[in-house]
């Protein structure tokens, strides 16, 4: 019984000592790692009992400049922190804290994920480091191999691979650093961290690492970022990524506020190919004065990227062959006679061919495209079924019309069509404007002339505005003209207008009747 005794005490005395001896063990071999003694010889030997995998490891390379979206996005105020441990080990270890975790820590997680991310960018038990970024701009990372191998084909083809090489420390100098910590974070923490300042950088990281679900999140945050302002520059990258859909939604973008995009700063920003693609596009909804002059912009600009003076020969010299994609014999004749044709790019007898191309009956021969561009044609939606007048509706006193709406796609209205007077010919003045949430984001003053019919009357922004899918939009109107005008009837609360659908309903704002069921604004006009 004395000996029984003795065993079942000795046992006892092995199990408690047994996290101590756990616990020195993990603490010299944390010593050992961080010294950089590991040999990673076990890493090795398990690698060949793996089923030999042959992959193709390709690093992009591109002579196009990555564009990164600081320069195309505004700065967003980062969301509150969450006070919960598995956040506040995330942000530690954003900075590279490697904080070595409580004992026992694996205690404090219930699930599989949160343990794992509490390894994100940690040295405990990092089994390799990278060295990410440009020279002089360096980040070094930890990171534990079999993570990654399980996050990444690329990582399992380096590590665990028939080719696999058995290194420490791997260089990695075409990858931002913050963007290689949103992809880590991601493969540890299966959480997707965007911002606006490293997007771009992260889809690349993704894209050479083939993780697809993180590329994937990655465009679907630009295509929602998307605008005039950046729509450009995004059209360059979107086609070095290989991105198609992105591709579709930045000439949706440039096709329908075309004016605003060549306008932008982002414009001068993309290279030659893209300008190219732009210039020959059919569906710009511009003036050609305006492409013209958004395309010497860009010259300028590249002027100063190759070296060369600014000078009206280097700025010919740059554009070369896709000066004569601007179709500048479609001009008004007052745009071309003050503007292009005093611009000094023109040759003296380009100049003198194109005067003659608008005032000769037999025209010369030009290089340039003679051919207006189509642009886009604008889609009407009719909310009334019917109209109507009355010998005391409908009277504008300075009060306003208005009418929520929105979409289920992306559009972009370019003006309201608004009733007439009913008492013969009159002019009205209206002050139109688009609002979402009281922000305004577009506002025209203008007149029009309705001719006494029940017809419908154009009003146009000076800018289309783009519009978000399923938010809704106030669109209100001021009118002052002929106090007695057609008004509508039989209101839709939902109109199918092609393959858009817009949804109505009552405004706060309107204060001269306007509603669903009747008033003002029949007519949204827009581009989709």
């Amino acid at each position: 019984m004395v000996d029984d005794k003795e065993k079942n005490m000795k046992c006892l005395t092995f199990f408690l000592m047994l996290p101590e001896t756990v616990k020195n063990r993990s603490k010299k071999s944390s010593k050992k790692t961080n010294s950089g003694g590991g040999s990673g010889s076990g890493g090795s030997s398990s690698s060949s009992k793996l089923p030999p995998v042959c992959y193709e490891i390709i690093t992009l390379k591109t002579k196009k400049k990555k564009k990164m979206a600081a320069d195309i996005f505004p700065r967003k105020k980062p969301a509150n922190s969450s006070s919960t441990t598995v956040q506040q080990y995330h942000q530690q270890n954003l900075s590279n804290n490697n904080l070595i975790p409580a004992p026992n820590w694996q205690g404090l997680y219930p699930t599989i994920r949160e343990r794992n991310a509490v390894m994100f960018n940690n040295d405990l038990m990092a089994d390799v480091h990278f060295v990410v970024g440009p020279p002089g701009g360096t980040q070094r990372l930890p990171g534990h191999k079999y993570v990654l191998a399980v996050g990444s084909s690329v990582f399992h083809a380096m590590f665990y691979g028939e080719l696999a090489e058995d290194k420490d420390e791997i260089r990695i100098p075409d990858v931002e650093p913050a963007a290689f910590l949103a992809m880590l974070k991601y493969i540890y923490c299966d959480e997707i961290d965007l911002a606006a300042d490293t997007v771009l950088a992260t889809l690349y990281a993704a894209k050479k690492y083939i993780v697809p679900h993180l590329a994937r999140a990655c465009v679907n945050f630009l295509e929602t970022s998307l605008s005039a302002k950046n729509a450009c520059v995004l059209l360059s990258q979107s086609c070095l990524f290989e991105e198609p859909d992105l591709t579709q939604r930045c000439w949706e973008v440039i096709d329908a506020q075309a004016e605003l995009a060549l306008k932008s700063e982002g414009f001068c920003d993309i290279d030659f190919q893209t300008l190219e693609s732009i210039l020959r596009r059919e569906t710009l909804n511009a003036k050609e004065i305006v492409v013209f002059e958004a395309a010497l912009n860009w010259a300028e600009v590249e002027c100063q990227r190759q070296d060369l003076a600014l000078s009206i020969e280097n700025k010919r010299k740059v554009l070369g062959k896709a000066l004569y994609l601007i179709r500048i014999p479609t001009m008004a004749l007052d745009d071309f006679a003050n503007g292009a044709a005093q611009s000094g790019v023109l040759t003296l007898n380009e100049t003198n061919d194109i005067f003659l191309w608008y005032t000769a009956a037999k025209k010369p021969e030009l290089q340039f495209v003679s051919k207006a561009r189509k642009g886009l044609v604008p889609q009407r939606c009719h909310r009334f079924q019917s109209c109507a007048y009355r010998s005391n509706q409908w009277r504008y006193r300075g009060r306003c019309d208005s009418i929520q709406f929105a979409v289920d796609k992306r559009v972009f209205i370019a003006g309201f069509g608004l009733y007439g007077s009913s008492c013969g010919s009159a002019e009205y003045s209206a002050k139109i404007e688009l609002k979402r949430q009281g922000v305004v984001l577009g506002q025209n003053l203008s007149k029009y002339f309705s001719d006494g019919s029940s017809n419908t009357f154009p009003v146009w922004f000076e800018y289309p505005v783009q519009i978000e899918p399923d938010t809704f939009y106030t669109a209100s109107v001021i009118l002052d003209g002929n106090e007695l005008s057609y008004f509508g009837q039989e209101g839709m609360t939902e109109v199918q207008c092609g393959k858009v659908t817009v949804q109505f309903q009552c405004s706060s704002d309107s204060t001269n009747g306007t509603g669903v069921q009747g008033g003002q604004i029949p007519e949204l006009i827009f581009y989709a």
